[in-house]
């Protein structure tokens, strides 16, 4: 029996595919799905219900709408249907967490209000339990900030067929106002002003979700999400953020609950934890995947030798606890983990100072004194050890952190002691993905891509004989493909953010061997 734990059931009105009267419903920012289970998945759209219902308005009727899933996209096979409504407490967003569907299943799925259907989009569920399939294959991508550029890297992955899912590691939306970050905007966002107020966040993450591409990567693949720091505000942690001052913009924790609320009305995500985005998905006995949240429970973020104190944590205590033990539970014969920022001990000093302010600036961090990104699990050395010394005491094999933040492609190995390293052992690896838009080397400094970055990355890879590859200059995403033998990382590059027609190509790809903890070089991409 196919449930949904939103709405209840019911029988759909016929669909039409024209569009509706002037002051008919419509469906503007498209539908979505996402953290696919194997016998569910969570459908997501929102409706406007008369023209003056934009987000953040707070206006316009409630409006019943229903739901189909069908085995076809001319709907001849229906599976499920349900209803629920769109009403302004939710922005008029709507969710419905259907299960009872068939695991590693790809279906079609649109809603239905006031007689318009939605577009049609396309999800897959993931396999059963115990099931052992050949591969798992995800599109990887961070850091999507609007005035930066265009969202080619969406559209590219959006056309791919061989995609079970696509993993956002954070960073969706970006909460500056115009003009602050990049100081010259491609393209401008709503609203102009920096956001603060739960309509504030409605508003933009309307604005983003009317993108095109990112409305055809919503309707092409289920999405997995968690957040970094962007979704709030700039550097935030427990308490606060570096880019809010509570005298002015008023307490810390009201726009913190209106961020999460805009958060998870618009998008396909189930809440986990204390409203958190930290939970687990499994992918049949092949993988499992921990979603972590790096911001809802860390402590401010210091400098200096208070970032190896022990009392002080980027996971908080109960997050470290459902993560360490879930490891050490799992059956499966790899274990990724989506982890907002990056947690490969990197040393900056060797980089020459003209440099070190620009990196400063992709990390988010003050340049003055910079030496290591305390906003990373750098700044949290205590957390990253209990965590590294478990995978090496329990025997843990073939983890991999998927990584966003940084604005740069890194492949990594992860060691227990960076410091000996190689002589002490690489405990898992790390790929890092770049930003599909936001700020990074050659931007900054406006300068070419390749050019003076390629002295940054000598100087920090000769500081650190783990980081395999870093481009600290382009755009794009990643294609992780996960067999039982290997989990190899395509990484891609953009060929300019400010054109809405970029294309794309393959930089490099990396793998690591099942047993090995070790990431290396290879030449032919995923196939």
């Amino acid at each position: 029996m196919v449930t949904a734990s939103t709405g209840t059931a019911a029988v759909l009105p016929a669909a039409t595919t024209e569009a509706g009267a002037a002051g008919a419903p419509a469906f503007r920012h498209g539908v979505a799905s996402g953290d696919p289970l194997p016998d569910g998945v969570v459908l997501w759209t929102r409706v406007t219900p008369v023209p003056g219902a934009v987000p953040g308005s707070g206006a316009g009727p409630d409006l019943d709408v229903t739901w189909e899933i069908a085995r076809d996209a001319g709907f001849a096979m229906p599976v499920a249907e349900g209803g629920t409504t769109a009403t302004a407490a939710t922005d008029h967003t709507v969710k419905a967490d259907v299960r009872g569907l068939y695991p590693d299943t790809v279906y079609w799925f649109r809603f239905t209000a006031g007689g318009v259907p939605s577009p049609t989009g396309r999800t897959r569920t993931a396999p059963a339990a115990d099931a052992r399939p050949g591969s798992l294959r995800l599109g990887v991508v961070s850091c999507s900030n609007y005035e930066a550029g265009h969202f080619a890297a969406y559209r590219h992955l959006a056309a791919r067929t061989d995609l079970q899912a696509v993993l956002h590691l954070g960073d969706y939306i970006y909460e500056y106002g115009t003009g602050q970050y990049p100081a010259d905007p491609v393209r401008r966002q709503e609203p102009a002003h920096e956001i603060v107020t739960l309509a504030d966040y409605r508003v933009r993450h309307g604005h983003y979700r009317a993108d095109p591409d990112l409305l055809a990567l919503h309707a092409a693949h289920p999405l997995i999400a968690i957040w970094d720091d962007h979704e709030t505000a700039d550097n935030s942690w427990r308490d606060g953020a570096g880019n809010h001052t509570p005298g002015i913009e008023g307490e810390w924790s009201a726009r913190r609950a209106a961020a999460v609320q805009a958060y998870f009305e618009w998008m396909p995500v189930r809440p986990a934890v204390e409203g958190s985005t930290y939970r687990r998905l499994r992918f049949g006995r092949l993988a499992d995947l921990h979603l972590l949240d790096l911001r809802s429970f860390r402590d401010q973020q210091v400098s200096g030798a208070a970032v190896d104190s022990p009392d002080r944590s980027i996971t908080g205590s109960t997050q470290m606890d459902w993560l360490t033990s879930g490891l050490a539970a799992s059956d499966t014969r790899w274990h990724l983990i989506g982890n907002s920022v990056m947690i490969s001990p990197v040393a900056f000093g060797s980089v020459p100072a003209f440099l070190l302010g620009p990196i400063a600036a992709c990390l988010g961090v003050p340049a003055g004194g910079f030496a290591l990104s305390t906003d990373q699990w750098d700044g949290y050395t205590a957390d990253r050890r209990r965590l590294l010394s478990h995978l090496r005491d329990r025997g843990i094999d073939n983890t991999i952190f998927l990584t966003g933040d940084i604005h740069m492609h890194w492949a990594n190995d992860v060691p227990l002691n960076a410091a000996t390293y190689p002589l002490s052992p690489s405990v898992a690896v790390e790929f890092v993905v770049t930003s599909v838009t936001a700020d990074n080397l050659d931007d900054i400094l406006g300068v070419p891509p390749q050019t003076v970055s390629a002295v940054a990355v000598a100087a920090v890879r000769a500081a650190n004989p783990h980081v395999r590859w870093v481009d600290m200059d382009s755009h794009g995403y990643a294609v992780l493909d996960v067999t039982e033998e290997r989990a190899q990382m395509d990484f891609f590059v953009l060929s300019d953010r400010a054109d809405p027609g970029a294309h794309s190509s393959r930089a490099r790809s990396y793998r690591t061997l099942s047993g090995t903890q070790r990431v290396t070089r290879v030449d032919e991409p995923i196939r």
